[in-house]
């Protein structure tokens, strides 16, 4: 069994990921910003609580104290922006964005790595979105096309690119972004898409994927995902 740690862990997929991977007998942490909202989610999942804010160097950092070893990192907590024209841009709102869904995930990429790579099977998942796509994102044609979040799109865009870079710098790693698809979670709603629990086992079987894996991907429910 795998010992994991999912970032924004204590609601929509990010907890759901946790359930179905502790159900399975997994040993599931899960970091949170907020340590009271952290805390009830691993207690009422059975997991394991550790303070993690994605956006603080020190945080991150304090949080690796609580790992004897590590297997499996998926990096999920994210923002979301306010619909904005792209023309009216501020630079605040895309550094505000790009530190949790970017810088974010460098920062615990960067703390963790040297606890998997002392796994036997160490394995990263970014959860990203097809709107980062940018093929998808140029066709006029695309369901998404129009979606008006686009600093959320150029943030899972980067994304999708630094994964591919870590998976050519670390190859004995199985290092994949996932697009979950448009989900009900908080952050969207709650109103359009598929239920949690699906978008949720398609990361926990990226998750699991094993040392046999595809690497520097981006997969989703069809199987690869354009970039």
């Amino acid at each position: 069994m795998s010992t994991v740690l999912i970032t924004g862990a204590n609601r929509g997929i990010g907890y759901e990921t946790a359930r179905s991977l502790i159900a399975e007998g997994h040993t599931v942490w899960l970091g949170c910003r907020d340590k009271a909202r952290g805390e009830r989610a691993a207690s009422e999942l059975g997991g394991r609580f550790v303070q993690l804010d994605v956006t603080d160097d020190a945080s991150v950092q304090a949080a690796t104290a609580a790992f004897s070893q590590l297997d499996v990192l998926v990096n999920n907590a994210g923002l979301l922006e306010p619909s904005t024209h792209i023309g009216d841009l501020a630079s605040s709102l895309v550094n505000h964005i790009f530190n949790t869904n970017v810088f974010g995930v460098v920062r615990v990429m960067t703390a963790f790595l040297p606890l998997l790579e002392k796994s036997t099977h160490p394995t990263v998942v970014n959860v990203s979105s097809s709107i980062g796509s940018l093929s998808k994102a140029a066709d006029p044609h695309d369901e998404f096309t129009a979606y008006p979040q686009d600093v959320y799109r150029a943030s899972k865009a980067a994304l999708n690119m630094f994964t591919v870079q870590y998976a050519k710098a670390y190859p004995a790693m199985r290092i994949n972004c996932v697009d979950p698809g448009l989900t009900k979670t908080d952050m969207m709603g709650g109103q359009v898409g598929q239920p949690v629990a699906v978008a949720s086992a398609m990361v926990a079987r990226i998750a699991l994927l094993g040392p046999n894996g595809p690497t520097g991907q981006f997969l989703g429910a069809d199987g690869v995902v354009p970039w």
